[in-house]
């Protein structure tokens, strides 16, 4: 390669000195085509084709970049045997850059670069090249193509393209810890001599770090360098073309390494004695101090664990760790008390939590101080001598006993007397009183344990020094009950005993319950009443636990001869004064089968058929209902039939006492029935035939006895009464007559005009009118009546 570079420069300068005016290219080294054969025919010159031998064959050209001269870069000649040197022969060019890079002498066939040029932008064109006559503008010689290659000379400089580096290691580490690898880039054609073969060495970083000169890659060349002495490092790195040697081109870039951090630093405490001032009003659970060990390492390695040694006052405070300064939270775990203990001292030790195992040799990484803890003095409120005090009350206690009493001081130094007060918010019905100097407390209001049986209120102590100080305690009063109530018997039970019980038997278990608050160890008893004491039938067994069992005395019970046994049992208390009640129990005497369950216990079942199940019973009970539900049926149906097509309807009541079931005239028909017996009782048919029947056979009229005036409408219709019934052509069960009668006895008094004790001529009916077009023909009917009443007046 080195001697065709050479071989080209040297043919460059020849022709550039006009040594040599026709060229044959035929550099085998260079050159790729084969000599060819064309035949071609030059018009008036040659008669017959004849075989004509080319003569000019290239490949490539070279031409030099970054070409600094004055004049254009001779770049190489075209020439053809043709050519006889007459003019005859134009050269053309065509292709990449013709005509703007490069140029070609039509006349003599010399290429020219006008301009500079640079291999990294274009390494290569390619262009073509041909042979026309002048005249007649035909191609002497075939198109021809060939490449022109930038020759490429040293300038371009090894670049990082990735700098500046950033990179990290790990303090403490060996020597030969890789770090990073660098690499830059020469644009430089790598294959043209040692333009692009980089090298690599340090400029600055040394001792500290090294670098392989051909990989670039960088290692530590120090042990155990150390975080805490210097953290950052920051190396400069060359890179040098042409293999390093003396006219090279060079790049920089810049490496900051960092030491990362390992635990290989124990925490120690700045002092080892610490002094803290805590006021013993200090709440629990509240930070009364900080103190703090130093660790140099960084981020979790830093991190420390804070315990307290046990010792004195160690059970009075604890220890955290703060995770964002790392400093000892001391708290408070019990409360603190000048009076009684002024100064606590303990070891707190300090340690890290992550250890490194490769630096156990360096020591215990742990560290040890002392904490002194000086309690202050501060003015607090009176101290009850019990967190609660608990009394106890009869009730219906008089007004103003005492029943207790609660004691406060104050702990200070000088202490000061105490003034006592009920919180009147825990007890605003004011059952209760205190002292204000004694802290005795006394009932205000008679107690009932039955309304209120526990009380509950606060008392406030206060310095008379200081009145703003002060302290509260809950005292609650139970109000005892006095035996008020007898015991009774729990719940009301169903007893029963089997007509074949034994002697011994228990058939009841009782409880008894009192209204009375009982007090612990409170216990009922159970007994026969004295009377009862002397029947044989049944006893009562006290169990001793407030229960008692009912047990039988005898054997046998029959229910034919009784079938109920009352039984008094006497419960008593055990308070004061003790109280007493005797309960009745009412024992049903039943049918039981062998086990001793319970068939019947129903009087009537004495008297049915023995063997016959209830089932059986059941069934033949519910025969005999149907058979009367429909016995019943039946006899109404006939009686339905019965009933007469005449009968009035109960719930059309009009003017008209019996109901006919042919139609009328309307309105205007009076003739039906006269209505004015009952108007006027003076207007009487003396002889007048039912005609709410259809007699079988012609009857004698019936007398009637005349009607007084003024006669009262009752004994009106009480005559109508008797006369039906001793009429007898009456039928007796189709016919209805009824007769009602509304008068002083009513509540509405009467609704029509039948008791009035006037006429139908002292009536005025003309309001009638007055009700609208439906009462018209009313109006009208009743208008007539009252003029022809007064026309056989006059």
């Amino acid at each position: 390669m080195l001697t065709r570079n050479c071989l080209s420069l040297l043919l460059w300068v020849l022709f550039d000195g006009g040594l040599l005016t026709a060229l044959h290219p035929q550099l085998q080294q260079t050159l790729e085509a084969q000599p060819s054969e064309n035949v071609f025919t030059m018009p008036g010159r040659r008669s017959s084709a004849q075989r004509v031998k080319r003569g000019w064959v290239w490949n490539q050209f070279f031409v030099l970049e970054e070409y600094m001269g004055s004049e254009p870069q001779y770049v190489g000649k075209l020439h053809s045997d043709l050519d006889k040197g007459a003019g005859t022969v134009k050269y053309t060019l065509s292709g990449d850059g013709a005509g703007t890079v490069f140029t070609i002498d039509e006349t003599t066939g010399d290429i020219h670069a006008i301009r500079s040029l640079d291999r990294e932008e274009k390494p290569f064109y390619t262009l073509r090249a041909q042979a026309v006559d002048i005249d007649t503008r035909k191609p002497l010689e075939p198109e021809s193509e060939f490449i022109i290659k930038v020759q490429d000379i040293n300038d371009n400089e090894p670049k990082f393209l990735d700098g500046p580096y950033v990179a990290s290691v790990p303090e403490m580490s060996p020597v030969g810890a890789y770090v990073l690898q660098v690499k830059a880039t020469d644009a430089d054609d790598p294959t043209y001599g040692n333009s692009a073969r980089v090298v690599y060495s340090i400029l600055q970083g040394q001792p500290y770090f090294s670098i392989d000169p051909k990989t670039g890659v960088i290692r530590t060349a120090l042990p155990n360098m150390d975080r805490e002495v210097k953290e950052q490092y920051q190396v400069l790195i060359q890179a040098k073309d042409m293999g390093g040697q003396l006219g090279g081109l060079a790049g920089t870039t810049t490496v900051n390494i960092t030491l990362t951090d390992v635990n290989d630093n124990p925490p120690r405490f700045p002092k080892s004695i610490f002094h803290l001032k805590v006021p013993e009003s200090s709440l629990v659970g509240s930070a009364i101090g900080r103190i703090r060990a130093v660790d140099p390492d960084f981020g979790k390695n830093a991190e420390i664990e804070y315990n307290i040694v046990p010792g004195d006052g160690g059970n009075l405070f604890d220890i955290t760790t703060d995770e964002n300064t790392q400093e000892g939270v001391i708290k408070l775990k019990k409360p603190l008390d000048f009076e009684t203990k002024k100064a606590y001292t303990f070891k707190v030790e300090a340690s890290n939590v992550h250890l490194d195992h490769r630096f156990h040799s360096v020591g215990p990484f742990k560290d040890t101080a002392t904490v002194k803890i000086n309690v202050l003095d501060v003015d607090e409120p009176p101290v009850f001598s019990k967190p609660m005090y608990t009394m106890e009350v009869y009730e219906d206690t008089p007004v103003g006993t005492i029943i207790g009493a609660v004691t406060a001081q104050d702990l200070d130094v000088g202490s000061s007397f105490v003034r006592y007060f009920i919180d009147r918010k825990s007890d605003s019905d004011s059952y209760f009183t205190i002292d204000g100097s004694e802290g005795t407390i006394a009932t205000n209001e008679l107690l009932d344990r039955e309304s209120t049986a526990l009380y509950n209120f606060s008392i406030i102590a206060s310095k008379v020094s200081n009145p703003l100080l002060t302290s509260k305690v809950n005292v609650i009063i139970n109000v005892l009950d006095v035996n008020e109530f007898p015991p009774e018997i729990s719940v009301p039970y169903e007893t029963s005993v089997c007509e074949n019980a034994k002697p011994g038997q228990v058939i009841q278990t009782v409880s008894a319950a009192d209204k009375d608050l009982s007090p612990a160890g409170q216990r009922f008893s159970f007994r026969l009443s004295p009377e009862a004491s002397t029947k044989p039938n049944f006893t009562v067994q006290d169990y001793r636990n407030n229960t008692a069992g009912i047990e039988t005395r005898r054997s046998g019970y029959s229910r034919r001869q009784q079938d109920l046994y009352f039984l008094p049992v006497v419960i008593e208390d055990s308070s004061y004064p003790v109280q007493s009640s005797t309960n009745t129990m009412t024992i049903h005497v039943c049918r039981c089968d062998s086990d001793g369950t319970i068939l019947s216990c129903n009087v009537e079942a004495i008297f049915l058929p023995v063997g016959l199940s209830t089932g059986a019973l059941i069934a033949i009970l519910l025969c005999i209902v149907i058979l009367l539900v429909i016995v019943v049926l039946y006899v109404a149906l006939r009686r339905q039939k019965k009933k007469d097509t005449l009968m009035t309807s109960k719930e059309d009541i009009r003017d008209n006492v019996i109901h006919y079931d042919d139609e009328g005239g309307g309105e205007e028909d009076t003739q039906a029935f006269d209505i004015g017996a009952l108007r006027n009782p003076k207007v009487i048919e003396d002889n007048k035939i039912r005609r709410d029947i259809k007699p079988d056979a012609l009857c004698f009229p019936r007398q009637r006895p005349p009607v007084e005036d003024n006669t009262d409408i009752r004994d009106f219709i009480n005559q109508r009464l008797q006369e039906n019934d001793a009429d007898p052509t009456a039928p007796p069960y189709d016919s209805l007559a009824t007769y009602a009668y509304e008068g002083n006895g009513s509540v509405a008094e009467s609704l029509s005009s039948i008791d009035s004790l006037t006429t139908e001529a002292d009536q005025d009916y003309d309001y009638l009118s007055d009700w609208g077009p439906r009462f018209k023909v009313l109006a009208e009917m009743f208008g007539e009546e009252e003029n022809y009443n007064t026309d056989k007046v006059t």
